[in-house]
């Protein structure tokens, strides 16, 4: 049986799990400034940071799916994805409009390939 590896973030929930050579993450923002653009950089930053805790980084993202609060401000949402993204090795990406809590106006749910 393959050990399960959970990274905490708050009770009751894991920011990042590691499964085998999968790799399960979440980041949002860590402000709650009303910008789309700064909210995605500061959560494509925690998604670097959480990936490399576990020796991973975004040229081995599998699949993203992108929440977002507001699908009229998806063009500044990908205008910061797209300068992030490795565009070698792009993810397969879905992105929804959702009700997030707080003033996240963005959630990034990634899955990835370890390293070995």
């Amino acid at each position: 049986m393959l050990p399960i590896q959970r990274l905490p973030s708050a009770p009751g929930r894991s920011r990042t799990t590691v499964y085998g050579n999968l790799i399960f993450t979440v980041a949002t923002a860590d402000t709650y400034d009303l910008d789309m653009r700064k909210q995605t950089r500061e959560a494509l930053e925690k998604l670097d940071r959480n990936l490399a805790e576990v020796g991973s980084d975004k040229s081995r993202l599998l699949s993203v799916t992108v929440y977002i609060t507001d699908m009229a401000l998806k063009p500044q949402m990908n205008e910061v994805w797209m300068q992030w993204v490795d565009q070698e090795n792009a993810p397969q990406r879905a992105c929804i409009g959702a009700t997030l809590e707080d003033g996240d106006m963005i959630e990034i749910v990634a899955v990835a390939a370890t390293k070995d």
